[in-house]
């Protein structure tokens, strides 16, 4: 005999449907109405499979971080700061500009705007973001001790520069700015960027 009914809907595929959600319209401005609707779900099968908006959004995030946002992490790998620092803002451009994907981020999103109520997963998202910058100032450190970097250089300025510049890129890109003018704003940004000697 085979072992339970089979889900009506792909979870796979409802979480897409809900990451889609969440990116355009942020945590705050989801309501459990739109993700049944994106999704193709009804609540009861939302709430059993996925718990209430807040797991939901969390393996949201999850799927974010590990999917489109993924490019962060490679970015660190890059053999030079300058590299690192390119593959990061022009990741962030393509992330938010996608021609298949809502414009702006999806963490700016859900940092910029939550009730009382949603203070925990704002919290949880702004870590993420802390996280992200501690890795940045990291690997900058290493660059300035390998000699990339001058050594007057100050790595948490710089991560602090890296990661302001690609909020304001995604600010930006959810606003509408052209992707094309957003690659203009990088290439001045980076104009600044610290060389050897």
């Amino acid at each position: 005999m085979p072992g339970g009914r089979p889900r009506a809907f792909d979870p796979e595929n409802a979480l897409d449907r809900a990451l889609e959600v969440f990116w355009s319209q942020g945590y705050e401005g989801t309501a459990i109405s739109d993700l049944t609707a994106a999704m193709g779900i009804n609540r009861p099968s939302l709430y059993g499979t996925f718990g209430n908006k807040e797991e939901l959004f969390r393996r949201v995030f999850d799927r974010y971080v590990n999917g489109p946002g993924a490019f962060t992490v490679r970015a660190l790998e890059a053999p030079r700061a300058r590299e690192v620092v390119e593959r990061l803002v022009y990741g962030v451009i393509e992330l938010t500009t996608g021609p298949d994907t809502p414009l702006g981020c999806l963490s700016i999103r859900c940092v910029q705007a939550c009730a009382p109520e949603a203070e925990q997963i704002r919290s949880e998202v702004v870590a993420h973001r802390q996280a992200g910058e501690a890795a940045l100032r990291a690997r900058l450190s290493r660059a300035r001790d390998e000699g990339d970097l001058p050594g007057d250089c100050d790595p948490a300025d710089l991560a602090r520069f890296v990661t302001t510049l690609a909020d304001g890129l995604a600010v930006q890109a959810a606003a509408g700015c052209a992707r094309e003018d957003l690659l203009r704003v990088a290439e001045t940004a980076l104009r600044a960027w610290p060389t050897e000697g």
